[in-house]
């Protein structure tokens, strides 16, 4: 196999770091590029004595100096936690980051990928989400930074498409789970297992009858290498995620299950512009990638629990 320089910007993040495991065992030359901010040098260090392998630590606010035949753009804080700390760098990181990517792309002659989110699509009318539904997304609230930067990423990825010929492919990606999940990161996976190993009270906000869809990070990362390896003129965008659909209170329920924990479950008021369904619609991802989740929530949840065991 032809041996590709590939770059992953948000490399040390949870996502990005199974991303470049892979893609070195595929036999390709990866450099990391992460600020840091949400990514953990402890994600990589079992990489670091990889000769294929580099590290920079470096915001993608500011130019990026390499040569690479793909791009794999993953740099942003994806939890509501960090993405709210700083919502203005937020929306720069999604705004400005696609720019100087899709710079380097056009420079380079490289193919990229923007890792887009389900949450472009907000709190959809819609259910389940296919590819084609424009979404329903408050452009001022709490999440705006995100869901619009997002929005305003895809965008640009398109605009570079049309109008520089630049190589692209867009991913949607939902709700995902798995080992180097941050403890601190608020998302309801990583919530209710250091909740419940703790014997803490699992808090669920609303009233429990909200849904997601949980996709294994080994399924994920697995779509988006098919993906950027997918067909010349298919620019996506594409959803990838688990189509198995549960409710709040039946993740808590099962995590308590899993870990044999004696927790109680609270309810707490619902957040601001939090979504009430999200599911994906993945017959684009099948019929163009051959691509569909193979890990059943119960399997997934058994090896994060196991991770998390391990660092809490």
């Amino acid at each position: 196999m032809e041996r590709k320089r590939v770059l992953v910007t948000g490399g040390a993040g949870f996502i990005g770091s199974h991303l470049c495991e892979k893609l070195l065992k595929q036999g390709n030359d990866v450099i990391c590029l992460d600020n840091l901010f949400t990514g953990q040098k402890d994600n990589i260090r079992h990489l670091m004595d990889n000769p294929y392998f580099e590290f920079v630590r470096q915001d993608v606010l500011e130019d990026i100096y390499v040569e690479c035949d793909q791009i794999y753009n993953l740099a942003c804080p994806a939890s509501p936690i960090h993405y709210q700390y700083d919502p203005i760098k937020t929306g720069k990181t999604s705004v400005i980051g696609a720019l100087h990517t899709l710079g380097l792309a056009k420079r380079c002659h490289a193919r990229i990928l923007q890792a887009s989110t389900s949450e472009v699509y907000g709190d959809p009318e819609i259910h389940p989400q296919p590819e084609s539904y424009r979404g329903c997304v408050n452009p001022n609230g709490i999440r705006s930074c995100y869901d619009e930067g997002k929005r305003m990423a895809e965008t640009l990825f398109f605009d570079y498409h049309r109008q520089h010929g630049v190589d692209i492919k867009v991913i949607r990606i939902f709700n995902t789970y798995g080992p180097r999940m941050r403890s601190d990161d608020g998302r309801v996976v990583s919530n209710f297992i250091v909740q419940a190993l703790k014997g803490e009270d699992i808090t669920i906000y609303g009233d429990g009858k909200q849904t997601r869809s949980f996709c294994y990070v080994d399924d994920l990362v697995e779509g988006m290498v098919r993906m950027m390896n997918s067909r010349d003129g298919f620019t996506g965008p594409v959803n990838l995620g688990n189509p198995g659909e549960f409710t709040m209170l039946e993740l808590a329920q099962l995590v308590i299950e899993l870990t044999g924990s004696s927790s109680n479950i609270v309810y707490m008021p619902l957040p601001q512009d939090d979504p009430t369904q999200r599911k994906p619609v993945i017959e684009l991802a099948k019929k163009e990638l051959d691509w569909e989740p193979t890990v059943v929530l119960e399997d997934g949840l058994k090896k994060t629990i196991e991770y998390f065991k391990s660092v809490i």
